[in-house]
């Protein structure tokens, strides 16, 4: 009896041992022989996600996470290079080659998924589709607004959801889109639109920066939540899996309580296996992406944990004071909750 018991043991074992290091695929190894990730950007700056300042330097909460994934890669956030694009040719400009991967507020759609030659990772943004309207107009829902301009960023998931919401309520509206949201923004300053929809930040950011704040208001009623994803090109599951644990990697230091500040105390004295493992104390964090071991450990030390993005990018700690909502995680009410570091 003891034998077949034995054997059984030895073969589970087997299936437990760390498996050899991963090829990295296609992608990954093309971005280490450059040197650089190309990473979208926007064509001028997208409040609170994608800014860009006179002397060139970007900053926001899609760039922190396009710093995150070269910093992966490559050990270094300055490995990235931001390529401006609009949100009309960030598809075009992946599937050329000209950009990497796309991270730049992104809807993960059926169209998009199965006919553009995309593959899409987790959600790393729960956007929830909101009104901004002038206060004057007495607005309380959006059946209030019946006849109005609505200004849609050009080429936008937006687009398509303000049509539904409206459509199935037989509410009639006009549509003005722009490419570029600072002209976006001017029209509606300007008065040629009554009504701005889009993502709540992006609102809540334009309300910040508008001549007299006080004269606009964001409705109650939301549209729809959209689950923001980072996109690459459709057959390198690597680099997917690369994208899907950099993603998590930042949730996981945040449940676990991993900041850029005490990543080199906690390294130094892991609380769990998981987090010995995490923060490459031993092996097996890399080697089953075919990256370095300590990559995530690179991560949290460059850019921090997901609150810390957040709360310097569009939380708290910005401008914009916008917060968290469904961005948290899962014990605190979101419905950010992370994969299972086994």
């Amino acid at each position: 009896m003891l034998r077949p018991i034995l054997a059984a043991a030895a073969a589970l074992g087997l299936t437990l041992a760390p498996a050899l290091a991963a090829d990295p695929g296609p992608t990954v190894k093309q971005i280490m022989d450059r040197g650089s990730l190309l990473c979208t950007g926007h064509n001028g700056s997208y409040l609170g996600f994608a800014e860009v300042d006179d002397q060139g330097r970007w900053s926001g909460f899609d760039i922190e996470f396009c710093k995150a994934l070269a910093t992966a890669i490559l050990g270094s956030p300055d490995a990235v290079q931001v390529i401006p694009v609009s949100f009309a040719q960030r598809f075009p400009a992946l599937q050329s080659g000209d950009v990497d991967v796309i991270i730049k507020v992104t809807g993960w759609t059926m169209s998009r998924d199965t006919e553009l030659g995309l593959q899409f990772a987790r959600p790393y943004f729960i956007g929830p589709t909101l009104i901004l309207t002038r206060k004057e107009l007495g607005a309380e829902t959006v059946a209030d607004l019946e006849g109005g301009v609505f200004c849609i960023n050009a080429g936008s998931s937006i687009e398509r959801i303000v049509a539904d919401y409206m459509g199935a309520r037989g509410i009639s509206y006009e549509s003005l889109t722009f490419e570029k949201g600072e002209e976006l923004r001017a029209a509606l300053y300007a008065g040629r639109c009554d009504v701005l929809a889009g993502f709540g930040p992006f609102l809540a950011a334009t309300r910040f920066n508008a001549p007299n704040p006080d004269e606009w208001v964001i409705l109650e009623e939301v549209l729809t939540l959209e689950p923001e994803s980072i996109a690459a090109r459709q057959g390198d599951d690597n680099f997917i899996d690369v994208i899907n644990w950099m993603v998590n990697s930042l949730l996981f230091a945040e449940e676990n309580g991993i900041t850029q500040a005490n990543v080199d105390e906690v390294r130094a004295n892991p609380p769990s296996p998981s987090v010995e493992r995490f923060l490459g104390v031993s092996p097996g964090y890399g080697e089953r992406l075919g990256l370095s071991d300590d990559w995530a450990y690179n991560v949290i030390k460059a850019v921090g944990n997901y609150a810390e993005i957040y709360e310097r990018t569009v939380g708290e700690g910005s401008p914009y004071k916008l917060p968290r909502g469904k961005n948290k995680l899962w014990f605190d009410g979101g419905l950010l909750y992370t994969l299972v570091l086994d």
